[in-house]
């Protein structure tokens, strides 16, 4: 029973048993079982003549009173989301066998309310609300709905009380208190996080978890302090937790874009509200469990900055060393730069998380969408027309108008959210759109203003415009650039023909062309181009944010594909890069595979020239180690420098695999061998043999670097 590594064997801390029971779960056992019940029906013939909020109660209702139970032998903490359709980003409710209602990710709640105060607060604050006279009709809906969750809420905690009551007592009685009321000890506060967690799943969300050793922390600290309980029994406790949290892993997975693409990322370390350092046992007990049984169903991002103890980068190192791209790097001092630069209190700033991929937002504060778009396609098809009939004399001229173009697209993506979601109405302000009840209750500013988590209720709403490609535009511009306008080898309407004809009869101006230093060696003509690019972007976003603020939104800027270079491959021609169309290019911030040629260490410098806390929700550099050079003390040594180094040039958010492409290939020609290989996608995990066949090859085709 081991569990895959690309490193030597995992450490056993772990029961035999809870081990067992992760393997169970790891090979698809409950996300199998799941999928036998994926929906429930509405039978009620009224159901068609309700409004939005009727038939939302009413489902929230029938997943709370009717969905399977389930109790596992070895869990030590109790809930899940046993309705296969909520794999499938739906509520799991269907009318005439049709699902009603979509549901919510890109999210992280507020657990630390729940912790400390129990869910009976949130009751009586919308209680007390719903005693303001001025509310308009519709907000006192919502308000109803909130009230309902909380109903539906305590139907699905009796039912698991009454599961556990003779069969599981531990777990009943540890059940009581929570969520309901504060949770008083770490196996309680555990307890609460993973009810009201499973909870919001099972009604088909995707929330993240956020910093869980923050919200844990001060919990176990008292317990061990107080003899409650040692070490080793809290660790088996957090343990249940990451297991339970791969239910949904199914035996036969339809291919796609991977498994565990819930959005349910955990953020590690740190300094709090206070500016004091957050690191704790919790930190350490996370990355055990980890390290022994490789879930990569929570992704994992460590909050890095230039007091991290040295202990715990040895321990996040070694975690890495395993392979499945589990763990990740943030540049905390750089992120708390990009937010309080953007207007946000230091205070705030300081609790931040991501949206359960890598995007930064404040969690339990946060309304969050992302917008991609293609870079590379704007610059081939608006700028330089598909290559036809198209001049620049000089580049200056060609740079100038794709920042023309690059203005519309950001402007398009503006308007479009601007009238989506800014609507007056009678007595809402808003349009109404679908209820999202489960989770505003969990938002900061939905009950306070009575609006829910789509309508503008959260404390910050956030629209953030993501430039994808940007590897590929960039060395598209130097490569026009260096060869047209500066050594002139070709002038501009040979190149252009070259691109209409797929590079096809203009090979050696091809093989010329890939023997640039392209974006990713640390040369620094290009990099002016990728920094200069990156700049301008911001400057148009942060134009538009300055009118979406008089609309109660934000509008910061990203850089991200999350594996999008796949879907844009059809639409893309030929580029001036050399590569022809059809091509997988590059992914998030990361340079164009098979261009970053001069190691790690040069791609780390390139991608730091830009000012990337002007990339307020995150820019994401991909590198892929070769595990042969992370043996030993050295392995480990080496890999903590370089996470050093990115701190220290600037960097924002670092994503490190180390399995080679040659385990990979094998797991494409075995793939039952292979049932627990993880591998970093992009801002989630997936097993390998998860992926079609094309998102298998983007991976496997990513530079593989030595140290």
């Amino acid at each position: 029973m081991d569990f895959f590594t690309s490193h030597t064997k995992r450490p056993i801390r772990l029961k035999a048993s809870t081990r067992k029971w992760a393997w169970e779960s790891l090979h698809g056992k409950y996300g199998t079982e799941a999928m036998q019940t994926p929906f429930l029906d509405v039978l009620d013939n009224a159901f068609d003549k309700w409004d939005n909020y009727d038939k939302y109660d009413y489902m929230i209702e029938l997943c709370a009173k009717n969905a399977p139970i389930r109790i596992c032998d070895e869990e030590l903490v109790c809930g899940s989301a046993t309705l296969g359709a909520s794999i499938w980003h739906q509520i799991p409710i269907r009318r005439n066998g049709q699902a009603v209602f979509s549901s919510v990710s890109h999210l992280t709640i507020d657990y630390y309310t729940t912790l400390n105060r129990g869910v009976d607060y949130y009751e009586q604050s919308v209680k007390e609300r719903l005693k303001d006279k001025s509310l308009g009709k519709e907000q006192v809906r919502f308000l109803q709905s909130l009230l309902h969750v909380i109903k539906c809420l305590r139907l699905y905690h009796e039912r698991y009380l009454k599961a556990t009551k003779d069969v599981r007592p531990q777990i009943y009685e540890n059940l009581l208190q929570v969520p309901f009321k504060p949770a008083r000890n770490f196996y309680e506060a555990v307890q609460s996080l993973w009810f009201i967690f499973s909870f919001v799943r099972l009604c088909g969300n995707w929330p993240g978890i956020g910093r869980i050793d923050w919200l844990l922390g001060e919990y176990l600290d008292r317990d061990l302090q107080s003899g409650v309980l040692n070490l080793k029994q809290a660790r088996e406790i957090l343990a249940s937790f990451f297991i339970k949290g791969t239910e949904w892993i199914q035996k036969d997975t339809p291919l796609g874009t991977g498994d565990a693409q819930h959005y349910q990322n955990i953020v590690l370390s740190g300094i709090d509200e206070d500016n004091k350092d957050v690191t704790n046992k919790v930190t350490y007990l996370v990355l055990d469990i980890i390290e022994e049984l490789g879930i990569s169903d929570f992704p994992i991002t460590v909050r890095i900055n230039e007091n991290t103890p040295n202990k715990l980068l040895d321990k996040v190192a070694k975690v890495m060393r395993h392979g499945g791209g589990i763990v990740a790097i943030y540049n905390e001092p750089l992120i708390l730069k990009a937010l309080t630069n953007f207007g946000y209190s230091l205070k705030d700033a300081r609790a931040f998380a991501n949206d359960g991929c890598w995007e930064v937002q404040i969690p339990g504060k946060t309304y969050f969408t992302y917008c991609p778009f293609d870079s590379l396609a704007l610059l081939q098809k608006q700028t330089l027309k598909n290559y036809e009939n198209v001049k620049f004399d000089t580049f200056e001229q060609l740079y100038n108008e794709y920042l023309k173009d690059l203005e519309h697209q950001i402007y398009d993506i503006y308007k479009s959210h601007q009238d989506k979601y800014v609507v007056p109405s009678s007595d809402w302000g808003m349009e109404r759109t679908v209820p999202t009840s489960v989770v505003s209750l969990f938002e900061n500013g939905c009950i306070e203003k009575a609006r829910s988590y789509f309508n503008l209720g959260p404390t910050y709403n956030v629209i953030s415009p993501h430039i994808g490609g940007i590897a590929d535009t960039v060395n598209s511009l130097y490569a026009i650039k260096k060869i047209v306008f500066e050594e002139k080898k070709v002038t501009f309407n040979e190149l252009m023909n070259a691109l209409k004809n797929n590079w096809n009869g203009y090979e050696d101006l091809q093989n010329k062309i890939k023997i640039c230093k392209f974006y990713g060696t640390d040369n620094n003509e290009v990099d002016e181009i990728y920094s200069s690019l990156l700049h301008d972007f911001y400057l148009i976003c942060q134009k538009h944010d300055e009118n979406a603020k008089n609309f109660n939104f934000r509008f910061p800027a990203g850089v991200s594909t999350f594996g999008r270079e796949i879907n844009w491959m059809p639409d893309r021609l030929a580029t001036a890069q050399g590569s022809k169309a059809g091509t997988i290019l590059a992914g998030n911030t990361s340079p164009t595979p098979g261009t970053d040629t001069d190691g790690a260490t040069a791609v780390i410098k390139s991608y730091c020239k830009a000012d990337l806390s002007e990339m307020v929700t995150g820019a994401a550099l991909d590198l892929k180690i070769a595990p042969s050079t992370l043996s030993g003390e050295n392995g480990i040594t080496v890999l903590k420098s370089l996470i050093r180094s990115f701190i220290k040039l600037g960097g924002y958010f670092l994503q490190i695999d180390t399995v080679n492409a040659n385990t990979l290939k094998k797991a494409q020609q075995t793939p039952n061998e292979y049932k627990t290989l993880s591998v970093r996608v992009s801002g989630w995990n997936a097993r390998f043999i998860t992926l079609t066949k094309e998102w298998q090859d983007m991976i496997i085709q990513r530079t593989e670097h030595n140290l």
